[in-house]
């Protein structure tokens, strides 16, 4: 417990009884943390003319935590399951009243409840003998069927359930051989070092079943299926073709096939002998491979879905991802050749009984070797296959363009998403389909190495000739969107920065400039849908709007002429639209980070048709929330604009001073300013503590905005948005005198981390306490893709006629000798992405320069530290607390989250 004095409690509990009614208590509801002289010598060298220091409320930031915030708001935004057989979608939408299903007719302009709760929820207690309410149904996966006039959903029951007039089902030989397998593999596992069962007690095998149940959308009718076959779930190493005929995997380094009929059996028995494969490429060796490199967690996994498979040439295991034709006759495939590339590793240090060593090919900037790019076409009848690699580059890597998704692509990649969600390391499993409608024509894309330079071409797939339809080059780097064909490929809709912004042009079938179809200082975005009928391109866009935030994204429709350009979303909000494939209806949710979300229904003329939902945030409001604040600073340049959102605690006093906290991310690819409502952000648990959190832009941060802000950071990529963030935070001081500016720190993650770190060394004497979370701080060990891609590489001809690539960045660790403040680093041990050979090179430098610093490792966590999250937000919160408000914990317990936990957490379904 933290201690205080006799008088601190009293003022506790009066403030307690005071406040028991409000909802948000006072700053010193908790007792206060007694302080070091250190400690608080440094608080009171922060006061300025005698204000108050704010101390840490551990008692609010507990109660604001992401996990708590899930409790109290539940649905932000309308999901459409859109049907198949018309534009009509469902969709459910949860509230503080519990979830409710509606199915909405856009050319009625209706909304209704898909069916009503209460009488649902009697029917299924009726035919499962479990009690359910209206608030409360325990529905899982719902799938449409039969042209889209039912509905079917599962229940989870215990698996000794009684079920009314449930048929008995003879348990097959089979199924008892399995069931005595994984009884005794338990029981093996406990042995070999699991947790040991406890005395008298058996390991027990899964306790719960599924029951299936049919909904008729035009009766209102319930039934449970007692006779259905359980649905399969799709392996890990099944790619399915569009026609679902054919099914492709990799076996060791190749690819295999196999129909529809013996994949059915495959399901039913992996190691059946029966089982016809079709072996479509024999060349594939290690680091030159069909087969998809999976994390060791991946294959632990496959092993147990493969177990009885023994054939010789190795398990089946997920290929390179398959880009279908459409008519299913053929395949691509990206292959790239790895077999001189260096790799890279990391230790998985908990596994049992030793650790596991994970490798693979890594290419680091400036390297000679870097992977080779080459696309395999294979016909999967013949087996005949064609390699396309038209060298336009040294180092080209070779990009194929893909269909845009279809709502069936969509359906399947949540459904998948939900099968998945409770496993570490899910697979992400695409089956995109090539652009052109047949199997003749593959279009893609070369980009050269330098980023700067990129061809498009289309190849005959039979005779692998390959044409050149246009190109884009740039003196910084070039960022790229997938085209999209008119006609099956009479014309193409192709984006290009070329004039400065994002915009579209239009090119005939040969590649020949037809018109631009947008222009102006706005940039476009993403292709929503195209109408070839009446030639008109549905888009999104940012910063076309005067008076609003640039980020803030739109719809617009325009004639594939140019003509006609219109916005179909105003609103001085930040837009979200999704769209059947027949591109008639969207549905739009909008909202700010100061605005609870709203989903409506629109047309292609921007009618509203109907009113669909509106974010509940009673609960969310009534404990205190308060809405952060959006601003708009000068960059150091003077002119340029920064946009941003301020954090407050919510029992914010302007008359304290508060010390102020910078969430940076430096792009250049995304901007991490909080634009649409989230109220599970981490900055909002901050600020409860007792800081003005802030996020905010940097010139080079975003290509939301225009290519020179995009790129304002090429070849400078360690100190490039640094001025911005430090102005920014001296601007908002000078104009709110709440801010204490002598008290200043900075938090991020991955390129964040990498900035928190150069702040603190670029501006000692202004950043006091830096959290620097898995950051790049040595570009020269983090990929090629990044690296040279943003910084910038230069390539040199050698005389014997191949290219060399030169490249130098600024790291941190050269400048490890100014530190004055508080630096904390933290890495996952298990990182792929940013290695923890970046923070250790940091720490070793800093060790060298005589520095004092505090470092986390945290062991089996990869890039993202997402199943540690709230012990991660909270040690992040006390290190704030300790270095900017003079707050300090000693004991080992964090009490705020014990008392979050049960002692004993509860077992649903054992008995």
């Amino acid at each position: 417990m933290r201690r205080a004095s006799v008088r601190q409690w009293c003022v506790r509990a009066l403030a307690l009884a005071v406040s028991a009614n409000l909802a948000v208590g006072p700053a010193s509801a908790w007792p206060k943390t007694e302080r070091s002289a250190e400690a608080s010598t440094a608080s009171t060298d922060s006061k300025k003319g005698g204000e108050p220091a704010v101390e840490a409320n551990y008692e609010l930031a507990a109660r604001f935590l992401p996990d708590q915030i899930g409790k109290l708001v539940f649905d932000v935004a309308v999901t459409p399951h859109w049907f198949t057989e018309s534009d009509r979608f469902w969709y459910s939408y949860q509230t503080t009243d519990g979830t409710n299903y509606y199915v909405v007719d856009p050319v009625k302009k209706s909304k209704s409840k898909l069916w009503d709760n209460a009488k649902l929820a009697a029917t299924l207690s009726t035919l499962t003998n479990f009690p359910y309410d209206a608030q409360h149904l325990p529905i899982k996966r719902l799938r449409l069927k039969e042209k889209d006039t039912k509905i079917r959903f599962e229940v989870e029951v215990r698996k000794n359930a009684i079920v009314p007039n449930e048929p008995k089902k003879e348990k097959s030989q089979e199924d008892i051989e399995e069931n005595t397998k994984e009884t005794e593999g338990k029981t093996v596992e406990s042995k070999q070092g699991g947790a040991p069962a406890a005395a008298g007690e058996k390991e027990k095998p899964e306790d719960t079943r599924v029951l299936y149940f049919e909904f008729d959308i035009a009766s209102q009718n319930l039934k449970r299926l007692d006779d259905v076959e359980p649905p399969k779930k799709k392996p890990m190493w099944a790619s399915i073709s569009p026609d679902a005929k054919t099914v492709v995997f990799a076996r060791g380094f190749n690819l295999y096939a196999m129909d529809a009929d013996n994949y059915a059996k495959a399901l039913k028995k992996p190691g059946d002998a029966s089982v016809v494969e079709t072996q479509l490429t024999t060349d594939g060796v290690e680091k030159y491979s069909y087969a998809r490199v999976l994390l060791p967690e991946q294959a632990e996994q496959l092993k147990k879905e493969n177990k009885g498979d023994n054939n010789k040439a190795g398990v089946r295991t997920p290929a390179i991802t398959i880009h279908w034709a459409k008519d299913s006759k053929k395949l691509a495939v990206e292959r790239v050749d790895d077999r001189k590339v260096a790799d890279y590793w990391v230790i998985h240090s908990l596994t049992n009984p030793r650790p596991i060593l994970e490798s693979r090919a890594y290419s680091l900037p400036g390297e000679d070797n870097v992977p080779i790019s080459e696309i395999n076409i294979v016909d999967v009848s013949s087996k005949a296959r064609v390699v396309l690699q038209p060298k336009s580059f040294a180092d080209e890597e070779l990009t194929i363009t893909d269909a845009a998704l279809t709502e069936r692509d969509r359906e399947e990649q949540r459904q998948e998403q939900e099968e998945n969600k409770d496993s570490t390391t899910p697979l992400q499993r695409m089956n995109p389909k090539w652009a052109a409608d047949g199997s003749d024509k593959l279009y893609f894309m070369a980009r050269s190495r330098d980023f700067r330079r990129a061809d498009t071409f289309v190849a005959d797939t039979a005779t692998g000739k390959i044409t050149k339809l246009f190109e884009e080059r740039s003196n910084v780097w070039i960022s790229l969107k997938p085209m999209r064909l008119i006609d099956n490929g009479k014309e193409i809709v192709w984006w290009s920065e070329r004039d400065g912004w994002g915009h579209y042009y239009l090119y005939d079938s040969a590649g020949k400039l037809k018109n631009q179809i947008t222009s102006g200082e706005f940039v476009c975005d993403t292709i929503i849908s195209v109408d070839e009928k009446t030639r008109t391109l549905f888009f999104t866009a940012n910063g076309r709007e005067g008076g609003e935030d640039p980020y803030y994204t739109h719809l617009y429709r325009v004639g594939l002429d140019g003509s006609g350009l219109k916005l179909l979303t105003p609103g001085n909000f930040n837009h979200a639209v999704s769209a059947p494939d027949s591109g008639k209806y969207f549905a739009n949710t909008y909202s700010r980070v100061d605005t609870a979300p709203k989903s409506v229904l629109i047309d292609a003329a921007g009618t509203q048709l109907a009113e669909l939902e509106t974010t509940d945030v009673r609960q969310l409001m009534e404990a205190g929330y308060k809405y952060p604040e959006p601003f708009k600073v000068k960059a150091d340049d003077g002119v340029t604009d920064l946009f941003g959102v301020m954090f407050k605690p919510f029992d914010f006093d302007p008359q304290k001073k508060y010390p102020i906290i910078e969430y940076v991310y430096p792009g250049p690819q995304v901007e991490q300013v909080s634009k649409s409502f989230s109220p599970k952000s981490p900055q909002i648990a901050l600020a409860q503590l007792g800081f003005i959190v802030i996020e905010i832009g940097n010139r080079g941060g975003s290509p939301q905005r225009d290519k020179w802000y995009d790129a304002y950071g090429y070849g400078n990529l360690r100190d490039y948005g640094l001025a911005d963030k430090k102005v920014a935070a001296e601007r908002l001081a000078a104009s709110h005198p709440f801010i204490d500016i002598s008290r200043v720190g900075m938090w991020g993650h991955s390129g964040g981390g990498f900035m928190t770190a150069a702040s603190l060394l670029q501006y000692p004497d202004f950043y006091k306490a830096g959290w620097s979370e898995s950051g790049n701080h040595d570009n020269n060990v983090y990929n090629t893709t990044w690296s040279e891609k943003y910084h910038g590489t230069r390539e040199e001809m050698q005389k014997d006629g191949t290219a060399k690539f030169l490249y130098e960045i600024d790291q941190n660790s050269q400048i490890a000798r100014n530190l004055k403040g508080h630096l904390m680093l933290t890495s996952g041990d298990m990182d792929d992405n940013v290695s923890m050979v970046n923070t250790m090179r940091l720490a070793d430098a800093l060790i060298k320069a005589n520095k004092r610093f505090e470092m986390m490792v945290y062991p089996g966590m990869r890039h993202s530290y997402m199943p540690i999250s709230t012990y991660v937000i909270w040690t992040r919160g006390e290190f704030f607390a300790k270095w900017l408000l003079g707050s300090r914990e000693s004991g080992a317990d964090i009490e705020e989250l014990q008392r979050q936990k049960q002692a004993t957490p509860s077992k649903k379904f054992k008995e």
